[in-house]
């Protein structure tokens, strides 16, 4: 295992010490393991909050900053944060006008966000929850009852923490949340796996001639693995299956993220951007806007996912709208 860490141990606390050296601007490191925006809690603000296991950065601690996340909660890698952790930050970013929870469907992640959802109202905090499942590649998961939550999480994430920062109440915020769920699809693929440092050993055996179509973003086994294809073919294995849920169709805008998992190189994401285009383009679905980089990680695997999200009016404001975390910004 050839890693740049002192002991596995460790590696998380580290990061998340090098984060606050590196954005003191943007963020602040709580105990016990919670990154929170500077400024918060922000009275009569919405707090927005997520969380998940670390190995996938940026996501989530990354977008914690205006515009975005109001605080984030990191577990060990590819591990659930526990309820302390999410109580925590629930209490950080509480201004009075409630907390919404992002939680992607991952069973340890509902589990610990529940428990932490019920002691915050038990303490007088009004808590909202909205799970997202967008990954069309497999019903059921080693991690999940459902629909992993994959590409749309950060999606989610700047949408609703924008109406948020424009002071949008809690149902809003919540609705609106539901509402991206409700039109995002994922599917996402593996040309290696990847190493957790406490394991010491690649999560799963793939030959350099094989790919795994609809992994998940901890390793988890996708809808098959065969031999490796060129990247055109590649992408519509994914594409087509996301389409195939029948909430896109001609003439209909949205917005295209091709993501990396960590080891895929740039260059390669923008091959397959060139060729997510061309399939939308010929069936009349408008890119309104995109996204292309590696913004929902699995530690070092080489792959991508493709997310679609079917564009509105408000969706698309709210996605423009300005942002400043140390993983997405623009617009300030």
């Amino acid at each position: 295992m050839k890693k740049l860490i002192n002991t596995p141990e460790r590696e998380v606390d580290e990061a998340l010490a090098g984060m606050a050296a590196a954005h003191p601007d943007l963020i602040r490191v709580e105990e016990p393991n919670i990154i929170v925006r500077k400024d918060a809690p922000r009275p009569g603000k919405v707090g927005v909050i997520s969380g998940g296991g670390s190995g996938h950065e940026p996501m989530h601690g990354g977008f914690v900053g205006l515009g975005m996340l109001d605080a984030a909660c990191p577990g060990a890698v590819f591990t659930s944060p526990v309820p302390e952790q999410m109580l925590a930050a629930t209490k950080a970013v509480n201004g009075g006008a409630g907390v919404l929870h992002i939680v992607k469907n991952y069973t340890g992640d509902i589990m610990n966000f529940e428990i932490a959802a019920e002691m915050a109202q038990a303490e007088g905090i009004e808590v909202a929850s909205v799970v997202i499942a967008d990954d069309v590649a497999v019903k059921d998961s080693l991690y999940t009852a459902g629909r992993r939550g994959v590409g749309g999480t950060v999606l989610a994430e700047k949408i609703v923490g924008a109406a948020a920062e424009a002071g949008a109440d809690l149902k809003t915020v919540t609705a609106l949340c539901q509402k991206v769920q409700d039109n995002v699809r994922s599917m996402g693929m593996a040309l290696t796996s990847c190493t957790v440092p406490a394991a010491g050993k690649p999560t799963f055996d793939i030959s350099d001639s094989e790919m795994e179509i609809g992994v998940g973003i901890h390793g988890e086994p996708g809808r098959r693995r065969e031999a490796l294809r060129p990247a055109d073919e590649i992408v519509e294995m994914l594409v087509t299956p996301i389409l195939e849920e029948g909430i896109f169709a001609s003439g209909d805008r949205v917005l295209a993220f091709v993501n990396g998992m960590g080891g895929t190189p740039l260059i390669e994401l923008y091959v397959a951007y060139r060729k997510v285009n061309e399939i939308l383009t010929g069936k009349g679905i408008v890119i309104a806007r995109n996204l292309v980089g590696s913004y929902i990680t699995s530690l070092e695997m080489a792959g991508l996912s493709i997310t679609l999200l079917k564009l509105d009016d408000e969706l698309l404001r709210y996605w423009d709208a300005p942002v400043k975390t140390p993983g997405l910004r623009w617009g300030v």
